[in-house]
């Protein structure tokens, strides 16, 4: 059996390291992913996939990575269900993340020097 996801997209924000069970690190982020095909208007649609990284990769992730850059994951999908606040029974699929690599990041436009005026 194989269960493995690949991704490739830009943050759509800073990512964030939450302290959960004493010392583990937690970071959800969320990666705009566009499709390969155009819809009937002509564009190429969107999809925003939220990521769970843990620890070490969360924390690195969070240091070197801010909102626009391009980011590969490599991870894998977990079934998660519960209860929701009417006692309904709800499944939600999520992608847990394995590797995170640092494709590129969004530069900041250069200033011109304004001695050159």
């Amino acid at each position: 059996m194989l269960n493995q996801v690949v991704l490739v997209g830009r943050l759509t924000k800073d990512p964030e390291v939450k302290k959960v069970e004493g010392d583990k690190s937690v970071s959800t982020i969320t990666l705009a992913v566009q499709r390969t095909f155009k819809n009937a208007a002509g564009v190429y649609d969107t999809d925003f996939i939220d990521i769970t990284i843990w620890d070490r990769m969360a924390q690195n992730t969070q240091e070197y990575c801010k909102k626009g850059d391009i980011v590969g994951v490599k991870g894998k999908l977990q079934l998660d269900t519960f209860e929701n606040k009417k006692g309904e029974k709800v499944s939600k699929l999520n992608v847990i993340g394995e590797k995170v690599t640092f494709l590129s990041s969004k530069k900041e436009e250069p200033q011109q020097d304004k001695q050159d005026r």
